[in-house]
């Protein structure tokens, strides 16, 4: 999970989330602030509800593209639970919230794909398997 998170204010230019999603590069962006998020817009809300609509994005607000209502997990869930809820949304970001529901972190697929894959002795045996066996081919 990664704790430092960025957000974007709401009537922010849709312009300036996308160019804040490329300064850090990543695919989407909280939006409001810790203790409020109001939604999150993602590289695809922008793609799908500004460039193919053929909006303005300097003067398009962020709050006019976000998508809401915001799936989260709790800091205390389990690592295979936040990926079911992942799974069962079809989401591929997750914002992590304490038990007053402010915004601690900021979960991705590949978060959990490493921690998976570190904390699996039996996944890393299978992939050594894989690795010796295209090797000796």
């Amino acid at each position: 999970m990664t704790r430092d998170v960025e957000f974007i204010a709401p009537d922010a230019p849709v312009s300036a989330a996308a160019e804040l999603m490329g300064e850090l590069d990543v695919g989407a962006l909280p939006v409001g602030g810790p203790g409020e998020l109001l939604g999150i817009v993602t590289d695809r809300d922008l793609l799908y509800r500004v460039v193919a609509r053929g909006g303005d994005a300097s003067k398009m607000r962020v709050e006019e593209v976000l998508s809401a209502p915001v799936v989260t997990c709790r800091e205390e869930d389990e690592v295979r639970g936040a990926l079911d809820v992942m799974a069962a949304n079809h989401l591929r970001r997750l914002p992590v919230i304490d038990a007053a529901g402010r915004v601690t972190g900021w979960i991705t697929l590949a978060d959990l794909s490493r921690a998976m894959l570190v904390g699996s002795a039996e996944l890393q045996a299978a992939l050594g398997a894989l690795t010796e066996t295209a090797a000796a081919r």
